[in-house]
């Protein structure tokens, strides 16, 4: 006979003090917390003060602080508690080797890129929310999930809703899926006006308070770039398929199309609970506290065809996708120096774009990845060629 504690599903949390990981452990607290759940391992970056409450609110086995200058902090904080501490770059690969069933991968960066893919590579399901894994190792990373025999759960908002409406059944009639996006503060502005936008203003989305770096992608819509070469990989689709749509309301996040001209819809309020719930829940659905949709109150849902000659981002990446190869990683890395640039005044808005275009004819050359120090590498040439660019 099983006991309780044996029933227990272990769980990971790989960033759990972002905002992805803060919002999974409040879905695993409004699920039974502890009564249904084994927090195996938690991983924060730098914020020791957090990590540690969430170590010891959730009876987590392991704490890993990413900065390991902050381990001695760290390992103060939890002194007494039972919990196991450790830093840096192995003790990231640790929490990957722990036993989880289920692994909510959210470290921000190529950072998370080595601990997804041991987590996978193991067999853990993998709640997947960093975008490198795919746009970055895409071929790998499908690989290493198909061998280790563990479920792939996307967590982005975009790629679960349309694994939502993807009926397994009927993956031979899909014929494109929709990924939505809410433009942007930059939605309705010409050229001549992005060519002065400033950090201040491209921060300020319409819709959402989020962090610097991806307000800044989601208003050049370099975002939704790197969500199309997630949604190649993850449902296994040709560059063709892979449409975009802008939709300002974002009630509808996104969409598949079939060969019988159905196109199914998911629609939810803006919450990002409700992709992990699902994902933490899968195949069932969980009893969430998410607001419920009021359609009279909607009165209207709009849409409007992406211009790429104002975000060429779209443009780039499919041009990745059909390139193939080591191209998603060559983009995201030239973009994120591209970025970085942006943000300390040494470049403008738009030419983050032209960098990254730059470096990726640049490098069309590279071999494709069959190691994960060959996507490294790909990443390391690409920011270099960048930076000597913007020099």
């Amino acid at each position: 006979m099983m006991t309780s504690k044996t029933a227990l599903r272990r769980l990971s949390i790989f960033g759990s003090t972002g905002s992805i990981g803060q919002n999974t452990l409040n879905v695993v607290d409004h699920l039974g917390g502890r009564e249904n759940f084994e927090i195996s391992v938690l991983t924060g970056h730098g914020n020791v003060e957090l990590l540690a409450q969430q170590a010891k609110a959730s009876g987590a086995r392991l704490a890993v602080i990413a900065d390991d200058r902050h381990y001695e902090s760290l390992k103060s904080e939890l002194s007494g508690s039972g919990i196991a501490v450790a830093a840096g770059k192995s003790g990231l690969m640790e929490a990957a080797d722990r036993e989880a069933d289920w692994v909510m991968a959210a470290i921000v960066g190529t950072a998370g890129l080595a601990p997804t893919l041991a987590a996978a590579r193991r067999g853990a399901d993998i709640a997947l929310a960093n975008k490198e894994c795919l746009v970055s190792a895409g071929d790998l990373f499908i690989e290493s999930v198909k061998n280790g025999g563990g479920k792939l759960l996307p967590v982005d908002s975009e790629h679960n809703a349309i694994f939502q409406v993807l009926e397994e059944n009927q993956r031979h009639a899909v014929e494109r899926v929709i990924l939505t996006a809410s433009g942007g503060p930059f939605r309705t502005s010409s050229l001549e006006e992005m060519a002065d936008v400033t950090v201040e203003s491209a921060r300020a989305h319409p819709r959402w308070s989020m962090g610097l770096k991806i307000s800044i992608d989601s208003a050049s819509l370099f975002n939704k770039a790197l969500e199309m070469i997630e949604a190649k990989h993850l449902f296994g689709l040709r560059p063709e398929q892979v449409e975009v749509i802008v939709h300002p309301q974002s009630v509808i996040h996104s969409m598949v199309g079939y060969t019988d001209g159905s196109v199914l819809a998911q629609l939810g309020a803006p919450d990002m609970r409700t992709a992990i719930g699902y994902a933490l829940s899968h195949p069932r659905r969980a009893n969430l506290p998410i607001e419920r949709l009021d359609f009279a109150k909607l009165a209207r849902l709009d849409f409007e065809a992406p211009d790429e000659k104002r975000f060429p981002a779209l443009r780039l990446a499919r041009l990745a996708m059909t390139r193939g190869g080591v191209q998603g990683a060559v983009l995201n890395g030239a973009k994120e120096v591209a970025l970085e640039a942006f943000i300390e005044g040494r470049l403008p808005f738009l030419a983050m774009a032209e960098i990254t275009e730059k470096v990726m004819d640049d490098l069309t050359a590279l071999p494709a990845a069959a190691t994960m120090d060959d996507v490294f590498a790909a990443d390391k040439e690409a920011r270099q060629r960048a930076a000597g660019l913007i020099r």
